[in-house]
């Protein structure tokens, strides 16, 4: 994968397959190094399953024999000089932590992860995110939990409406505190 996002979009498609109800995703921008967690509340692993999922041969879904996320986020990672660790816990959830090192030749770029935020709320209007973005000590946070709050049991997250405020407030956030597109 070309862009950072999309491997979040990847990894979150594992942790709503893995039934959470709740995902957190938070990209950490510090000096020369950005992580990214992503931390879901789904049915986790056992501590077989966790050593395995690195492997590009192991993978849970009957439909294929290989699973490449996991494992190629890992790897982008790991080609910075940065790190990946996932721990889990069968019944709880699983965490999953890459770490890049930004000035590294091999860093990707982190690509669009307002629209991947957006889609993915878009597309699973039954789920609850959690998305914390910050920089060098600047952060905004977007807690679908909130909106739900705010809006009331009437107002479907993925109507047009409320999707085009998150839009606007993910883009609005980013330019505000982050000065731009980052």
């Amino acid at each position: 994968m070309r862009e950072l996002s999309l491997h979040v979009m990847d990894i979150v498609q594992n942790s709503l397959s893995a039934g959470a109800s709740l995902t957190e995703i938070s990209v950490t921008e510090q000096g020369k190094q950005m992580a990214i967690a992503i931390i879901d509340n789904g049915r986790g692993m056992s501590q077989e399953q966790v050593k395995s999922v690195i492997d590009p041969f192991f993978t849970t879904r009957t439909t294929r024999k290989v699973g490449l996320g996991v494992p190629l986020f890992k790897m982008a990672a790991e080609q910075t000089g940065g790190s990946f660790s996932i721990s889990s816990e069968l019944g709880a959830g699983t965490r999953l932590t890459a770490v890049f090192q930004t000035t590294s030749v091999d860093m990707i770029p982190l690509g669009d992860i307002n629209s991947t935020i957006s889609l993915l709320i878009r597309c699973n209007p039954d789920r609850d995110f959690l998305f914390r973005r910050a920089k060098d000590g600047k952060e905004f946070t977007l807690d679908t939990r909130e909106l739900r709050r705010v809006l009331g049991e009437g107002v479907a997250l993925d109507a047009p409406e409320v999707m085009e405020w998150i839009d606007a407030y993910l883009a609005e956030q980013t330019e505000t505190i982050f000065g731009g597109t980052i």
